[in-house]
């Protein structure tokens, strides 16, 4: 769960001081465009707050709306992580609120720590984290969950699942989404 979130920070999904947003999946393209560089399309589903009080909704909202979504700032935090974001979007399918990002990177160990070591990439999860589709292959220890790639793949594709957020008292953020 430890390695989600750090997905979930990566997409503009950001722990707030007291609530925090989550989502139900996401999903990964990887591009490359050589061993170490390429871009990046990604895929958030079905985005909410747990927010227990109205004051966390409205830090949650700020945050998503204001600072990842339409934030001048956010662009340069990630640029500063090595992430040049080239297109961000929140769209609204399904009365679900979804997120999808595109960004270019010079270093593949900035997109969720994967690692390129000849002739595999790879990315190390925890045991407990739910892969639901790759186009790699899983490898289990008793300690790790690893998805590994032969490195005469161009394209690296992943989709994980974060949170079961059907039946839950999470907040629903489609219904403040203002595309404007």
């Amino acid at each position: 769960m430890i390695r989600l979130i750090k997905l979930f920070s990566m997409f503009f999904l950001t722990v707030s001081m007291q609530g925090c947003l989550i989502f139900h999946t996401v999903s990964y393209e990887i591009n490359l465009a050589d061993a170490k560089s390429g871009s990046v399309k990604m895929e958030v589903t079905d985005i909410r707050s747990d927010a227990m009080n109205s004051s966390e909704l409205e830090e949650d909202k700020i945050q998503l709306f204001s600072y990842m979504y339409r934030g001048e700032d956010f662009l340069e935090q990630m640029k500063e992580e090595g992430k040049n974001i080239t297109d961000r979007q929140l769209l609204v399918v399904d009365k679900k609120l979804n997120g999808h990002v595109e960004y270019s990177f010079d270093d593949i160990s900035k997109v969720e720590g994967i690692v390129y070591q000849e002739p595999f990439y790879f990315i190390t999860l925890n045991i407990e984290d739910s892969v639901i589709f790759t186009n790699g292959e899983i490898v289990t220890s008793d300690d790790y969950k690893r998805i590994m790639w032969d490195n005469s793949m161009k394209i690296l594709k992943f989709k994980m699942f974060s949170a079961d957020v059907e039946n839950s008292n999470l907040v629903k953020l489609s219904q403040y989404f203002d595309e404007d």
